[in-house]
């Protein structure tokens, strides 16, 4: 239903990127920046805080722009198909969806970050950011 986009995001780490603290103090790390897609109708940006270990979670954001989400935005880390992996619910923050996506033990070589968006009316747009 959804179209699919593998193109790889350029990972970068922001220069100078300070460690992303909540207002309840607790720190997910510096931010990496992972890149900009278009699929399905929608600009997808995405970034990580922290780095990506094998068997703890990684604290993820996505801003979603150019059409319509619907109730549903999910992110996992590994592959495509998920197997292996725990899709999780983001939830929406002021600009962005965010949550904290369980990292597989073992990563499976290769590994992205998959954000699949359920538009209004059920399609689903799928992209893969390299981590």
């Amino acid at each position: 239903p959804g179209a699919a986009s593998t193109a790889p995001g350029a990972a970068s780490t922001t220069p100078g990127a300070a460690d992303t603290t909540h207002g309840d103090g607790h720190s997910h790390g510096a931010t990496t920046e992972l890149g900009e897609q278009d699929a399905g109708g929608f600009k997808i940006k995405a970034s990580r805080d922290g780095d990506v270990k094998a068997g703890t979670d990684a604290a993820i954001d996505v801003w979603v722009n150019g059409g319509k989400a619907g109730s549903s935005v999910r992110f996992w880390i590994g592959t495509e198909d998920a197997k292996g992996s725990l899709k999780a619910k983001a939830e929406i923050e002021t600009d962005n969806w965010h949550t904290h996506a369980e990292v597989p033990n073992p990563l499976p070589v290769d590994s992205k970050l998959w954000v699949e968006i359920e538009a209004e009316g059920g399609a689903k747009t799928l992209a893969g950011f390299a981590l």
